[in-house]
């Protein structure tokens, strides 16, 4: 069973209802039957919604919460349900099948209890631990007992229920790992955590490296695709000891504080391969290179291998670099190269639609029609892919950053006019950084000033901004493969999700923001644990489905 939020208006009034919903299954597939209105039950946050659909459906079949058996909502709602049965019951409906055969009644008021420990989570990512033998990578780094023990915990906590150092000792008492490693942490304070910290730190190649080969093995994954790219993770403090803490480009949109930017190389699977940690204000252009050695220090990068990449690394640099490592690429060209194609976007002819396969992880996500076409021109094959769900996308992003910039140039047109501006330079100075802010529209407005009215002329170059119009929904990809289909070199490209997904699990599930510590050793070691976490996520969502589970560590957790 589980909750189901509807809002109806009346009279120009918004009414808000909340049903008891449960899943059924009838010849026609499954339905969902309401079993209870149970009218407005006031804000509460979505994750709520489950739980206490979970004790009704408990107290339906006459089960009471252990620790909390005088529940005043529920016994309501109870009654409300069960009101519901009576009436349909006189009204000659057949009655529903008991579902409380078998239970065993306990009564909660004659039961104590001592010392709740939580054990399901902390045993699975335990077992996990040990089957990626990252007690033995450990050892062989030479650590001790104390610290893999340490590690452990530490990894867990991070999997399971994210928190500081300082928290840290009293979650790790409130689950059964003490039981499960037979270590006593009683006594245990937060400074032996951030020692862990300190020596884990000069070991994070080693230990990646022999994880990535022991998974390798275990899982039996593909070595020949590579998925590479960067996001960025930011600080809470002023991080002064930290010389990689640089304000940059924020793509977690806090442009106020200071950040690092984190690349990660996974597999086709999802699998880190490596990461690394660089100032906050890097380009991603600048990145590669020191990513290409990484990923040659720690897994002995091979000939031939395929590096795929988005537009923001799509240089020419780069991808000459990539060649002369003897590598093949795919990348995502950017927009001034997309632009000379319009004509081959425009013309229907040659392209040929492709379904995209549903996540692996969510079998039911609704599939995305994609046409594409090949050309190839000299040594490069380009694929033009056009998504006509992706047109909406892309205009409304575009309106949005116009009515940013024509909002700024009303602001910046005021200023003038009350002579809050005056110097010419000074003018040029704001129209400049307006053109840096917003890229992807400004091009379409040719602005500038003139001294003799004072006025700040913005005027649109209709042109241009229809070209971009009939572009919407239109990418163009680039590689120098010449054996594959422009299907399967889309299917490649889009394989870049899985990258976008390991950043969503570090930074939501897995807590990775915003990063407190402050020394810049610390930070990294930080991210290395939230990297190990991943490395157990990872696996035990592989493991599932390589099982026909198709659930995600949230759900199992």
């Amino acid at each position: 069973m589980y909750l189901r939020k509807s809002i109806r208006s009346y009279k120009s009034r918004s009414y808000t209802n909340y049903l008891l919903v449960e899943s059924i299954h009838t010849a026609k597939g499954p339905r969902q039957k309401t079993v209870c209105s149970l009218g407005d039950l006031g804000p509460r946050p979505r994750a709520e919604w489950l739980k206490l659909a979970h004790k009704i459906e408990d107290a339906l079949v006459g089960q009471a919460d252990l620790l909390d058996p005088a529940d005043g909502e529920v016994a309501a709602i109870l009654r409300r349900v069960k009101r519901r049965q009576a009436s349909k019951a006189a009204a000659g409906a057949p009655a529903p099948p008991r579902a409380d055969a078998g239970l065993i009644k306990v009564d909660p008021s004659r039961v104590s209890s001592e010392r709740h420990r939580e054990a399901g989570p902390v045993h699975v990512g335990y077992q996990f631990w040990r089957r990626l033998e990252l007690d033995r990578i450990l050892r062989e780094c030479g650590l001790s007992q104390t610290v893999q023990r340490l590690a452990c915990v530490m990894t867990l906590n991070r999997l399971i229920a994210p928190c500081s150092e300082h928290a840290m000792p009293d979650w790790i008492r409130r689950t059964a790992l003490a039981d499960i490693l037979d270590v006593d942490f009683e006594g245990l304070a937060e400074d032996p955590l951030y020692q862990v910290l300190d020596k884990l730190h000069p070991h994070r190649a080693a230990i990646e490296a022999a994880l990535v080969a022991h998974e390798r093995s275990l899982f039996n994954l593909d070595a020949t695709i590579y998925l590479y790219d960067l996001t960025s993770t930011y600080f809470e403090g002023l991080a002064a000891k930290n010389g990689k803490a640089k304000r940059g480009y924020s793509r977690d949109h806090r442009p106020d504080c200071k950040q690092v930017v984190v690349g990660l190389v996974v597999n086709r699977d999802g699998f880190p391969i490596t990461h690394e940690i660089f100032a906050g204000n890097v380009q991603d252009r600048a990145s590669l290179a020191t990513m290409l050695d990484r990923l040659g220090e720690r897994i002995g990068l091979k000939q031939g291998a395929t590096v795929v990449l988005d537009r923001g690394m799509a240089y020419d640099d780069n991808l000459a670099e990539l060649k002369a490592r003897k590598l093949h690429y795919v990348v995502a060209s950017r927009q001034p190269e997309r632009d000379r194609w319009l004509a081959d976007f425009e013309d229907t002819d040659g392209f040929a639609p492709v379904r995209r396969q549903p996540s692996l992880l969510n079998p039911a996500q609704k599939k995305t029609a994609i046409e594409v076409k090949t050309r190839v021109e000299d040594e490069h094959t380009y694929v033009l892919c056009r998504s006509e769900q992706r047109i909406a996308k892309d205009h409304a992003i575009r309106s949005k950053h116009e009515q940013r910039l024509l909002a700024d140039i009303d602001k910046l047109s005021r200023r003038i006019a009350d002579k809050r501006l005056v110097k010419p330079e000074k003018i040029n100075q704001a129209i400049g950084r307006l053109k840096e802010r917003y890229p992807r529209v400004a091009r379409y407005y040719n602005l500038s000033h003139d001294p003799q009215t004072a006025n700040l002329v913005a005027a649109l170059d209709p042109d241009k901004h229809a070209k971009a119009e009939r572009l919407d929904g239109c990418y163009l990809l680039k590689t120098n493969r010449k054996d594959l289909s422009g299907d399967e070199l889309w299917r490649i490209y889009a394989l870049l999700t899985r990258a976008e997904s390991a950043f969503r699990d570090m930074k939501s599930p897995l807590a990775e923001r915003p990063i407190f510590h402050q020394l810049e050793h610390r930070v990294e070691a930080h991210i290395f644990l939230c990297v190990l976490a991943y490395h157990l996520l990872i696996s035990i969502e592989k493991t599932l489905l390589d099982r026909g589970i198709h659930s995600s560590w949230s759900t199992v957790r």
